[in-house]
C-alpha cells in the first residue's frame, strides 16, 4: 500500500518536516520546545484549568482574538497534538477531538443544523449511527432523511430548501459497500451543502477529503487507538467548504450568534494561519456546542490514542492483509452462504473500491451463514481466539452477530438495508497470525 502525499498547504506539517501521512502519524502537531532538553513524546497535561497571564491575554482568548487555553472542556495541549497530527494525516485543515465516536457525528452534524432543518443521510449505517439521526436528532426537530447511496442522485433528489448537508459512511458497518465519494460530493457542491463522511473504519487506507469530502469523522476508539482502551472522536475540515458563498443555506455560520455574543463565526478575525482560525465550522463547534454540551477528550485519553496513531499505517496494511485472507477461505466454505468484502468485489463496486482504498480491501468481513440465526449464535460460541466483542478496531479479531446486538433495535426492513441478516457474522480482523485465525473459524464452521 503507497503512502500518501500530503505536501498540500492544508496539511500544514509543523515543527518538523514531512511530506508523507505515514510520517505525520508520527510527527504531526508536536511542536513543544520546553527547556534545554525537550521530551520526544507528547506529554499529557492532565489538568482542568490554565493560569491567564494578563486580563489582556483572558479578554483575548475569550473575545476570540486569539489562541489560547483557558479551560480543558475546550481545548487542551495534549488534544490539540492529536487534533493537528490527524488533520495532517488526511490532508486537513483543522481537527477536533471530542469523547467518542458518537460525540463526533452528533458535534459534526448539530454544528450545521437547527429545528426545521434537514439532513440526507445513506440508509447504509452503524446500527447506533442510525438511531442517532432517525429518534434523538428527530426529538431535536431535525428531519433526517435516508436514501441509498448505490444512485448518488438520490441525495439531490430527497433535498429541498433546508437540507444542510449530506452524511454517509466510507464503508459502512457492516454492509461494507464502498460509499460514492466523489460523485456524491460534487452534488454536494451543487448544491451548496457539504458532504459529511465518517470514515472509522478506513483511517490512513481512504482519505475522502482528497476525493471531494468536505468534513470527516471518526470514532477514534477503533483503528486510530488500535488498542481498544479508550475511546475517542474527531471532527476534521477540509477548510474548502465556502460558507459565505452559500450563507442563505448556512445561517448558523454566517448570521449573528446569540451563543457567543453575536459573533459571525465566519469573520471572527482570528489569524487564518492559527489552529482555531484554520476553520470557522470548528470554531463554532468548540465555543458552543462543546463548551455547552461539554462532551470533551481527557488529555490522557488523547495521550493514548497518540500512541495507536504513531503505527496506524503498519496496523492498516496488516489488518487488510488478513482480512483478504480470512475473506478468500470463506468464499470456499460450505457452510457460508455469502461473503462481503470490498477486496473480492466485482464490477462497479470493485471500481470503487480501487479507486478509494487501492490495494487494501480495509479490516472487515461480513458473512452469512446457511444455518441462519441459530447457526449465527452457534458460531459466536465456538470462537476460541476471536473475541465476541460488538467493537471493532482492536489489533486483535473481534466477531459479532449484528441481527442480535448492533442493529438488534433497528427495523428489520432497515436490518436489510443497512445489510444485516439474520444469519449474518461480522469479524473485524487483527493481525494475529493469519493460521491461528483461520484454524479458529473452521473451529467455529464446524459447529455452526
Amino acid at each position: 500500500m503507497p503512502d500518501h502525499d500530503i505536501s498540500v498547504p492544508s496539511a500544514r506539517p509543523a515543527g518538523k518536516a514531512f511530506r508523507t501521512a505515514r510520517s505525520a502519524s508520527i510527527h504531526g502537531g508536536y511542536e513543544w520546545r520546553l527547556g534545554i532538553t525537550p521530551p520526544v513524546v507528547t506529554p499529557i497535561f492532565q489538568t482542568a484549568a490554565f493560569e491567564l497571564p494578563s486580563a489582556a491575554a483572558a479578554a483575548g482568548i475569550f473575545d476570540l482574538q486569539q489562541d489560547g487555553h483557558a479551560y480543558s472542556r475546550l481545548n487542551n495541549p495534549t488534544c490539540d497534538v492529536l487534533e493537528e497530527r490527524m488533520a495532517a494525516v488526511d490532508g486537513a485543515a483543522a481537527g477536533l477531538a471530542v469523547a467518542s465516536g458518537q460525540a463526533a457525528i452528533a458535534l459534526a452534524l448539530l454544528d450545521l443544523c437547527q429545528a426545521g432543518d434537514n439532513i440526507v443521510s445513506s440508509d447504509e449505517l452503524y446500527g447506533g449511527t442510525w438511531n442517532l439521526l432517525a429518534n434523538t436528532f428527530a426529538r431535536f426537530g431535525i428531519e433526517v432523511r435516508f436514501v441509498s447511496p448505490g444512485n448518488p442522485k438520490n441525495f439531490t433528489e430527497a433535498s429541498d430548501d433546508r437540507t444542510r448537508c449530506f452524511f454517509g459512511e466510507t464503508m459502512p458497518n457492516p454492509k461494507l459497500r464502498i460509499f460514492p465519494v466523489e460523485e456524491v460530493a460534487e452534488l454536494a457542491e451543487g448544491l451548496g451543502v457539504p458532504l459529511v463522511l465518517d470514515n472509522t473504519m478506513l483511517p490512513y487506507v481512504c482519505r475522502p477529503i482528497e476525493h471531494g469530502a468536505h468534513i470527516v469523522v471518526y470514532s477514534a476508539t477503533k483503528y486510530i487507538g488500535g488498542h481498544g482502551s479508550t475511546l475517542g472522536g474527531l471532527i476534521l475540515d477540509s477548510g474548502r467548504f465556502d460558507w459565505d458563498a452559500h450563507a442563505d443555506r448556512h445561517p448558523l455560520l454566517t448570521t449573528p450568534d446569540a451563543a457567543h455574543g453575536g459573533v459571525v463565526w465566519t469573520r471572527t478575525g482570528l489569524d487564518l494561519d492559527s489552529p482555531l482560525g484554520r476553520s470557522p465550522y470548528l470554531l463554532k463547534a468548540r465555543e458552543t456546542l462543546l463548551r455547552d454540551l461539554g462532551p470533551c477528550l481527557s488529555p490522557f485519553n488523547a495521550w493514548l490514542l497518540l500512541q495507536g496513531l504513531e503505527t496506524l499505517p503498519l496496523r492498516m496494511r496488516a489488518h487488510g492483509e488478513n482480512a483478504r485472507r480470512v475473506a478468500a477461505h470463506l468464499q470456499e466454505h460450505p457452510r457460508v452462504a455469502s461473503v462481503r468484502y470490498p477486496g473480492l468485489a466485482t464490477g462497479d463496486e470493485a471500481r470503487l473500491t480501487e479507486r478509494y482504498l487501492g490495494d487494501n480491501g480495509g479490516p472487515l468481513v461480513q458473512f452469512e451463514l446457511t444455518g441462519g440465526r441459530e447457526a449465527g449464535c452457534r458460531f459466536i460460541e465456538a470462537l476460541r481466539l476471536i473475541s465476541h466483542v460488538t467493537n471493532i478496531g482492536d489489533v486483535r479479531s473481534l466477531a459479532t452477530h449484528p441481527a442480535s446486538t448492533t442493529h438488534a433495535q433497528l427495523p428489520e426492513a432497515d436490518q436489510l438495508a443497512a445489510g444485516v441478516t439474520q444469519g449474518s457474522i461480522r469479524l473485524a480482523v487483527g493481525i494475529e497470525d493469519i493460521d491461528d485465525l483461520l484454524a479458529d473459524l473452521e473451529r467455529a464452521l464446524g459447529a455452526s
